[in-house]
């Protein structure tokens, strides 16, 4: 059991992050008109809009497609948690980006679209989904930067041969 304990936590975060996201979705969709803008604190504000395409309304319209790839790309995803060295960073950037991937893949299969409503200035409206993915990423690429480190200052690692003169 303890070979898999890593993905165990990524599933239990990943979970947690679809019904955090999942449920300020559903705040937002029942008390904010789509469009409407509601000044929160500072730059930061809510808003209520659709996004038919991947990341930012980035190919629009994509459907079917967009679908395939987000399952294909969490199929992936779970497959590189899997197989990947247990560490803290590994799981919990692992379960942050399936859950992100899977929230908003649940609106696009449930209602065509993936509903944003974090608003900041200069930025296309985004989503915890979003946030969490974005997060994970950061922390898989400092895991990944971080494993190579320390991969090269393991003892008994080859070095450069000398030859003793």
């Amino acid at each position: 059991m303890r070979g898999y304990r890593h993905l165990i936590w990524a599933g239990l975060l990943a979970l947690l992050v679809v019904i955090l996201d999942q449920g300020a979705k559903a705040l937002i969709v029942d008390n904010i008109d789509p469009g409407e803008l509601v000044q929160v604190l500072g730059p930061l504000d809510l808003t209520h809009s659709h996004n038919d395409g991947v990341a930012f309304g980035l190919a629009g319209g994509g459907g079917i497609l967009v679908i395939l790839l987000a399952a294909v790309a969490l199929v992936a995803l779970g497959a590189f948690i899997a197989s990947a060295p247990e560490s803290n960073l590994t799981w919990i950037s692992g379960g942050l980006i399936l859950g992100g991937a899977a929230g908003n893949l649940i609106d696009r299969v449930r209602i065509g679209h993936v509903t944003d409503f974090i608003l900041l200035p200069s930025w296309p409206a985004f989503n915890l989904a979003d946030c969490a993915i974005t997060v994970g990423v950061v922390l898989l690429a400092v895991s990944l930067i971080w494993g190579e480190q320390e991969d090269r200052k393991e003892p008994g690692a080859a070095g450069p041969e000398t030859d003793g003169t």
